[in-house]
């Protein structure tokens, strides 16, 4: 967002109509060992499943006491946060340290970390701003941090590269394409994220023009692109157009920041997000909370105070489309358990209260008979609010290998399950059956795998006992 949050955004800008349609071709992805891929212009995550961003950003390094964030964010549904970080170039910089802490406190939270550098911002017109190439140079320089950390991390490299100086903003390709090319020569496997000119919104089509030869530049093919939308999106057409033009060439596209209001125009988030989820495609809204500059009303909760959604929080959680009922969590978190040291989540300095718990402990699993050849299954309630909750059931197979699965609970306070992912889920009365999909049906001797649900509840959200059968 143009300076989000230390000024108020410049005046709207006219939206230039494409008047050509840019031809794509996807040359074949070059998978890594290990971490994020793309795979047909789908981001994948390590485990091989496609990952879709539900997400939103946090200003980390404006406010680093903030760390109860990171929980706050997950517990209302959130299956990525993009975490504002500073080269030291404009603001104080974040060390190798502080981020291994950022990074740490994704991986206990479950969310998946898209790290930015928020110096880039308006360069070529704001004045302190700096360029692709010196943001690369921070990256190299807290490479420890981020070294072996491909599965949960995604490198955005600069936040809104260039302003509305289009002189300027005409060398995007250039120092996009020089930008990857140094990260990967210094060793960098991660998905690279980058960011559109103009203030992030590509009024003038110059990275939705050129995608496809930055692209190509990554030898890793392992690029995806973020177009922020704002003022100059506030029309249906215009997102469809914008959004379609990527997903028809194959190419991969978040929606990298938006917002339900903006001081450049009215931007159309419902279409944002029913869109979005439509073709499957990522979103990351504008922003938790601390705003300021005029543009507070993008604050999702108010004072970092989870109890206290506004508008926009109520809007991008939980309405249609939004995060509580679309968010799934990256698969590379369902082979553990992360533990949150006391060190890693100190408390807020506004703690939220009458949260509800949002991972209470899970039942002791429940071995099913038949011999070495078994399962057993956990249950866990990952996220509640009132009148609904999201649950996850991890099957674990016994001594033996196993070519399927079925778990049965039955609730014993009316709850209902309205949807579920990565199992086939039905319903006869409170009794829930759920059985394995074609992907995770087979499991090692010891190994496990998971599904999750969205459910309702009344009253109380009891945990039920669990019955694993193995075939």
């Amino acid at each position: 967002m143009k300076r989000r949050i230390y000024a108020v955004a410049s005046a709207l800008l006219a939206l230039v109509a494409a008047t050509a349609v840019s031809l794509f071709v996807v040359t074949p992805s070059a998978q890594a060992a290990a971490g994020f891929t793309i795979s047909g212009g789908r981001l994948i995550d390590a485990r091989g499943n496609e990952f879709i961003m539900r997400g939103v950003s946090h200003a980390h390094t404006w406010y680093a006491s903030q760390t109860g964030s990171f929980r706050d964010i997950k517990s209302l549904g959130a299956n990525t946060v993009r975490v504002v970080l500073s080269s030291g170039a404009r603001w104080t910089q974040n060390s190798a340290s502080d981020v291994a802490n950022v990074i740490s406190l994704c991986k206990a939270n479950r969310l998946i970390c898209v790290l930015e550098v928020h110096d880039t911002t308006g360069y070529g017109e704001e004045g302190a701003a700096i360029t692709l190439d010196q943001a690369v140079s921070y990256w190299i320089s807290i490479q420890s941090a981020l070294a072996g950390q491909e599965n949960y991390v995604i490198l955005n490299i600069g936040n809104e590269p260039f302003g509305n100086n289009e002189a300027t903003s005409a060398n995007w390709p250039t120092h996009t394409r020089n930008a990857i090319t140094r990260l990967r020569n210094a060793g960098f496997d991660h998905t690279i994220m980058v960011d559109a000119p103009m203030w992030g919104q590509d009024w003038r089509f110059i990275m939705r023009d050129n995608a496809q030869s930055v692209f190509n530049a990554d030898p890793d093919r392992n690029t995806i692109f973020s177009i922020h939308m704002y003022g100059v999106f506030d029309t249906a057409a215009e997102i469809t157009d914008y959004l379609g033009r990527f997903r028809s060439a194959n190419l991969p596209i978040v929606v990298g920041e938006f917002g339900h209001n903006h001081s450049d125009g009215n931007p159309d988030e419902d279409t944002i997000m029913s869109y979005a989820q439509q073709n499957g495609i990522g979103y990351i809204g504008w922003s938790w909370s601390g705003n300021g500059g005029g543009v507070e009303y993008l604050d999702m909760v108010t004072n970092f105070n989870v109890s206290q959604l506004t508008s926009w929080g109520q809007r991008i959680f939980n309405g249609a489309n939004g995060i509580r009922q679309t968010a799934r969590q990256a698969t590379v978190y369902d082979s553990s358990t992360p533990t949150i040291s006391p060190t890693s989540r100190p408390p807020t300095t506004r703690p939220p209260t009458g949260t509800p718990t949002t991972r209470p402990p899970t039942t002791p699993p429940t071995t099913s008979p038949g011999g070495t050849r078994g399962c057993t299954a956990t249950y866990a309630v990952t996220g509640q609010w009132q009148g609904g909750f999201q649950g996850e059931v991890r099957v674990t197979a016994g001594s033996a290998a196993i070519s399927g699965w079925t778990v049965t609970w039955t609730f014993a306070n009316g709850q209902q399950v309205n949807q579920a992912w990565n199992a086939t889920l039905t319903s006869s009365g409170s009794t829930v059956t759920a059985r394995n999909v074609s992907h995770n049906g087979s499991l090692g001797a010891g190994a496990s795998t998971a599904f999750g649900f969205i459910g309702t509840w009344n009253g109380s959200n009891t945990t039920p006992t669990l019955s694993c059968t193995a075939s």
